[in-house]
């Protein structure tokens, strides 16, 4: 039975590492695009190149947004014995624990990223984009919260 646990004890342990690693990159390549599309500025029109860019920064907002909520998230719930069972439960725990500043915004954030996911529903282009620079620097300082409370309780505690 032991040997069992300590299996799926590392087995979460790799896997949370290397979702761990996933975060760090797909910030890195989101901060890339990021300030590449803070010196174009949201405007009425964009030339082609500036649309890539864009285009470049929502999809890894929506990767990091993922990584973050659906990986990260639940797993450092699932090692402090948590259940919260649908985003909104997860993103207040979240609050709560103190492992991020505000719950209402990460819920826009992911409310952003579906937006993305589904085309943009039906919101003129130029909002997004606006939204995505906005939120972009919110999702970053929340990453820096989140990484330093696993090094600081989860890291130190169960691995």
């Amino acid at each position: 039975m032991k040997d069992n646990l300590s299996k799926k004890k590392e087995l979460l342990e790799k896997e949370f590492k290397k979702n761990l690693d996933s975060l760090k990159t797909s910030l890195n390549v989101l901060n890339f695009s990021y300030e590449k599309c803070l010196k174009i500025g949201t405007k009425d029109h964009y030339s082609d190149e500036e649309l890539e860019s864009f285009e470049s920064l929502t999809s890894r907002f929506a990767r990091t947004t993922d990584i973050l909520t659906q990986k990260i998230l639940t797993t450092v719930f699932i090692l402090l014995k948590e259940d919260p069972r649908g985003f909104i439960d997860r993103a207040n725990l979240a609050e709560k624990l103190e492992i991020i500043d505000s719950s209402s915004n990460l819920q826009d954030i992911r409310e952003l990223r579906n937006e993305i996911a589904h085309d943009y529903s039906m919101r003129d282009i130029t909002e997004i984009f606006d939204e995505v620079l906005k939120y972009t620097a919110f999702l970053k300082t929340t990453i820096d919260k989140t990484l330093s409370y696993i090094e600081k309780k989860v890291i130190l505690h169960f691995f």
